[in-house]
C-alpha cells in the first residue's frame, strides 16, 4: 500500500516561515496530483494547495502570494513553502496524492497530518 508522511510543523510567530515535507512510500506506480490541505479546529477540510505531475499548481485565495507548493517526483516528495504566515494558518495540516498503486490501481491516499501553529 501507500504510506504518507509529513513533516516540518511547529509553533511560528506572526510572520514566519515552515517548510512542510511529504514523503510518499509503497507500491506506486506513477502520482497524478498532490496537494495540502488544512483542518482548523471546528472547520471543515479545505484545499491550500495543489500541483499536477506536469507542474501545474493551484492555490486558495488565502494562501496566495504567500505559499508555494513544489514537487520531486523521481522521489514521491511534495513540499510546502509557507511564508508570512498568519494566525489564520494555524491548522492541522494534511497531504495527500492521487496515485496508481500496484494491484490497486488508481486510488488518493492522504496522511497522518501535522500541526502548524502560528502564534506570538
Amino acid at each position: 500500500q501507500v504510506q504518507l508522511v509529513e513533516s516540518g510543523g511547529g509553533l511560528v510567530q506572526p510572520g514566519g516561515s515552515l517548510r512542510l515535507s511529504c514523503a510518499a512510500s509503497g507500491s506506486i506506480l506513477s502520482i497524478h496530483n498532490m496537494g495540502w490541505y488544512r483542518q482548523a479546529p471546528g472547520k471543515q477540510r479545505e484545499l491550500v494547495a495543489a500541483i499536477t505531475n506536469g507542474g501545474s499548481a493551484d492555490y486558495a485565495d488565502s494562501v496566495k502570494g504567500r505559499f508555494t507548493i513544489s514537487g520531486d517526483n523521481a522521489k514521491n516528495m511534495v513540499y510546502l513553502q509557507m511564508n508570512s504566515l498568519k494566525p489564520e494558518d494555524t491548522a492541522v495540516y494534511y497531504c495527500n496524492i492521487e496515485a496508481w498503486v500496484l494491484y490497486n490501481g488508481r486510488g488518493d491516499y492522504w496522511g497522518q497530518g501535522t500541526q502548524v501553529t502560528v502564534s506570538s
